[in-house]
């Protein structure tokens, strides 16, 4: 008589398992990516430090830091310390555009952009991922999903600049979908950049990018 019993007990357990497994997608299914090496990177950082002061890339690993009392990227700048990558090569302004990479950001940095879709009408940018007090947020609100510190996460951007529409999917799950802020000349950036409230110090790790298009 016990091992019905066991079975029905277990039987919500499968099922709930099978449906959170299903539920994560490949938002890249029907893309087409592109060739991305460094030559379509260009790096920003406090124009008063080196290079290696403020990034390094190791096995695959770009790694991105700043300070919150740092200089901005170019003298004259009004702009927030940075640093980070600017995809260059595949600027857009129609058509659908995705992009694809995973993240990391230690405990402690909050009060920092990691990645965004910049060029817009309305707005500097179309989309901004931005992490504060653990929470992984679109610009500073909604939350896409809280305790983000110290593990990999996996990041898809679309924005369909014909519809004026951005998706972002985290580890596989929509998480918004919503319009974005006008037309424009777009392009992606990662890295870390400051925001409002930030901590003294800000770091975000990133691997296995990719650009797509439609």
């Amino acid at each position: 008589m016990m091992l019905p019993i066991l079975h029905l007990t277990l039987l919500p357990l499968i099922i709930y398992q099978t449906t959170f497994f299903v539920s994560a997608i490949d938002p890249t299914v029907g893309f087409t990516c592109v060739p991305l090496d460094s030559s379509h990177y260009v790096l920003q950082k406090p124009y008063d430090v080196s290079l290696n002061e403020r990034y390094s890339f190791t096995n695959g690993v770009h790694k991105f830091w700043i300070y919150s009392t740092d200089k901005p990227f170019m003298m004259g700048s009004d702009t927030q310390p940075r640093t980070e990558i600017r995809v260059t090569g595949y600027d857009y302004t129609s058509g659908i555009r995705q992009f694809e990479g995973y993240g990391y950001v230690p405990s402690g940095s909050t009060g920092v952009c990691i990645q965004q879709v910049f060029g817009a009408s309305s707005a500097a940018t179309t989309a901004q991922l931005r992490v504060y007090s653990g929470s992984l947020t679109y610009y500073r609100s909604p939350v896409l999903l809280a305790n983000i510190y110290d593990r990999w996460f996996r990041v898809n951007v679309i924005h369909d600049a014909n519809a004026n529409n951005v998706k972002v999917y985290i580890d596989g799950e929509l998480k918004f979908n919503g319009g974005d802020n006008g037309d424009g000349t777009h392009y992606f950036k990662f890295g870390v950049y400051v925001q409002n409230d930030p901590s003294g110090y800000m770091e975000s790790r990133w691997k296995d990018i990719k650009i797509c298009r439609k």
